[in-house]
Formats: structure tokens, sequence, C-alpha cells
């Protein structure tokens, strides 16, 4: 055989090699059992939306982003073409297991993590509908988060995907320690409920929280301003216990938020190595240089200051104490937002949900908005940077393939009114739908 037939063979069996291997390839690939078409789509990942594409979903799971409106035969078709579809939001602070603070003393002493764990089903409804569904909740007594997480995995409750921070850590007497009670009344103040008063019993506390479900580790760096005589700013956990709490979570695979509204606690916080600080009321230029040194986020809860300041009008409503950090505290809340925002600072959206109610959460992006962020920056502030802070942009976040089928749907654009983030009409979460308020219909496409 001639050198050239040789070359005309080998060519052919490559060829019909390639062939093989694609189509081996392609019937490998799961078949979608669902498409959604969207009108436009914000997809988490890219900087503008797209118009007229097909989001193909099997099992759950995003399996491709078509052009166009495409009918995959036998798959049912969501006809979202007069929407906006957007992924499901992520609120990275919530407390999702209590809601309301005029009567919080009461409740301190009257209701339990039972309690709680039952009326975190209607929270965590109102919350799955608002089109959130995931959130990050950074505290609950007793770890009654972890049983309504374990709940909603399950398939018994609807709710949104939880990240758990189980029971916050404290110093004694500090933002998580009930204060103001009779010392009767307290409840048991130890390493096992968070409390803790130096680097060993933070270490320990850090390690039991994981052993009992906490997907990460929340602490007050500073005081707050809901709980009683404490400072609400200055520092509470020393530069050594911030250190053991951080080293020891991330040495089991967990992520550290810091409440923290305080300067120099908010620092020594990020500089012991905090994944995010919650709040951040008082920081300054120097704080800015080292939330971008040390590539921490801001989760910035505006609507939570938004809503005591409010609170603290009303005579009456709130203890003495509580009232006055409320009134001082709150207001400054979305300009430091702001001034981290112009800084460089990452934002990851977050609103202390349970101060406000749940289902309001997505009030919190006409608030960053109007101090100056643009719509789409707030929209992936709940999408791939809140993913990010996660530490799960593979899974949540975006629609793109490998995600989950975590889809919402508003009727206008978010992009020229940030509002509409407030009417979600269609919530998808892993390819179940929860919510649909539209008046289109869910079709099966013929075969073709």
């Amino acid at each position: 055989m001639s050198n050239s037939w040789t070359a005309v063979l080998v060519a052919v069996l490559a060829s019909c090699a390639a062939i093989v291997a694609a189509e081996a390839q392609h019937a490998s690939q799961p078949r979608p059992d669902h498409v959604v078409h969207a009108g436009r789509l914000i997809d988490g990942a890219a900087s503008a939306p797209r118009e007229r594409v097909s989001i193909l979903i099997a099992a759950g799971r995003i399996i491709g982003v078509q052009e166009g409106f495409v009918p995959p035969a036998g798959a049912s078709v969501t006809d979202l073409s007069n929407a906006t579809v957007l992924p499901g939001l992520i609120d990275s602070h919530t407390h999702i297991t209590g809601e309301g603070t005029a009567d919080a003393i009461v409740r301190a002493v009257t209701m339990g993590p039972v309690d709680a764990a039952v009326r975190s089903t209607l929270y965590a409804r109102r919350t799955l509908d608002a089109g959130f569904t995931t959130i990050r909740n950074v505290g609950a007594e007793g770890g009654a988060d972890v049983a309504l997480k374990r709940a909603i995995d399950e398939g018994l409750v609807p709710g949104p995907r939880i990240w758990t921070a189980r029971n916050g850590l404290s110093i004694t007497g500090g933002h998580g320690d009930q204060g103001g009670l009779r010392p009767d009344l307290g409840g048991d103040a130890t390493w096992q409920n968070g409390i803790v008063d130096s680097p060993e019993e933070a270490a320990k506390a850090v390690r039991y929280q994981h052993k009992y479900g906490a997907d990460l580790i929340k602490f007050t760096a500073t005081g707050g301003v809901l709980s009683i005589n404490d400072s609400g700013d200055l520092q509470q956990f020393t530069d050594a216990e911030m250190k053991a709490i951080v080293q020891t979570a991330h040495m089991l695979g967990m992520k550290v938020a810091a409440h923290a509204h305080g300067k120099r606690g908010m620092e020594a916080a990020i500089e012991a190595g905090v994944d995010s600080i919650e709040h951040g009321t008082y920081l300054d230029g120097e704080t800015i240089a080292l939330f971008k040194q040390h590539g921490t986020y801001l989760v910035p809860t505006i609507i939570a200051g938004k809503t005591v300041a409010e609170m603290a009008k009303t005579p009456g409503g709130l203890h003495p104490s509580v009232r006055e950090k409320a009134a001082r505290i709150g207001p400054l809340i979305q300009d430091s937002f702001r001034r981290a925002y112009e800084g460089g600072v990452k934002i990851a959206f977050g609103t202390d949900s349970g101060v406000s109610n749940h289902g309001e959460n997505a009030r919190e992006f006409g608030y960053m908005v109007e101090a100056g962020m643009p719509p789409m920056e707030a929209i992936l502030s709940a999408t791939r940077a809140a993913a990010a802070l996660l530490g799960a942009t593979d899974t949540v976040g975006s629609i793109q393939p490998g995600r989950f089928a975590d889809l919402i749907a508003v009727a206008g654009d978010p992009l020229k009114d940030i509002t509409e983030l407030q009417r979600v009409l269609f919530v998808m979460k892993g390819g179940v739908v929860y919510k649909d308020d539209r008046t289109a219909r869910t079709t099966t496409a013929a075969g073709r």
C-alpha cells in the first residue's frame, strides 16, 4: 500500500473514532426532564443579562443553557418568556428561628429551642417564597436551625438550603449572652452553649458546634444593638480568643463570620482571619484597607439598622439601653455600606432577617441601590458573591451546568426597578416548583 493510501486510511479511521467518541459522550449526557424558557436571564455569573434562552434541567440540576427557546422531546416546559429569570437568591445573614425584638425579654424566659424550631418552619416558607433558596443562618439557640435544616433536606418542610452556625459564640455578658435577667433566669452559660472566656474554651466551643451540625462559626467580636447593657461597639473577645476561634474553625473546614460594629473589634477580627464581618457600622478608611488586604467580605444588613432605628422611636417598644443603641447605631449602617462599597470592599448580601420580618429580605436591595450600588452589582452580591462566601459556587448562586436548579422569576426588569425583587412570582428549588403566581402554564414538549 502506498504512503498516500496509508495516510487516507489513517485519516478515515481517525474520523470514525472521533464520531464514535462524540456519540458516546452525547449518549452519556443526561436527557433534560425539564426546560425553562427565560425571556431575560440574569445568570449570576455574567455582568450583563441574556435574552431568550432555555435552561435545561435533569434530576434537579442544570445541565445546559442554550440560546433560543428549545423544546427537548419528552421534557416539561415552563414558559417564562415574558419574565426575568435569576438564580435563587442567597441571604448571608439570617436568624430563621425567631422574629421580632420588642418582647425579646419575655421570650427569653418563656420559650426555648423547641418553640423556635416549630416557628422556624413558617419563617422558612416565607423566605423561600420570597425567592431566597439559600440562607446562611448565623445563630440559633440549642441547634433549632440544625433540626430545621434536616427537615428541609429530607423534603419534610419547604424552605431554603441552610448553612448554619448553630449557637453563636460570645463572652460572658457579651452580645450573645442574654443579659438583663435575674441570675437564676440566665440559663447555662457554658462553652457548650457558646459562652467562652479563654482561647482554650473558644477552641472547644468551635469543635462542639461542629460536632453537632454547624457548617460555619459565628462569634460576636463587639457588643450589639439588641443585647441589654452591653456597649454596642466595644471589642469583646480578646485577640487571642479570636485567633483560636478562626484557626480551629478553618482546620475543620468551616468559615467564620464575626458580628462587629466597633472599629477596634472589627479590625481585630479581620486580622484574626475571619471570612466575613457582619454589620461593620464604625468602619473607616483604615478598616477598609484591612478588608481589602485580607479579602474579607462585608455583610451589611442595612434593613436591620433601618428596623431597629424605627423601633427606637416607639416608646416602651425596647429596653431603655437597647433603645439608646438602636437610635444611635441603626441609622449609620447604610452609610457604612456606601463607604465600604465605594472603597472596594467585597460585599455579600445579608439582612439579619429575624430582626426584620422573614420574607421581606429583598427590601435590602433597595437600600443598597439607594446607597449607590448599581442594581446588577446588588443582584450579584446575593448570587455570585454570596455563593463565594459560602464556598459553594459549584452548587448555588448561578445558572450554569452542574448547579442546583434553583431559579426565580419576576415580571419586570430588576435592572430598571430593583423593587421587582420584592415581587417574586416563581420559585424553583432543586428542580421542584414551590411557588408559581404566573398565568403561564407548564406543558410537555411533543416528540420530534
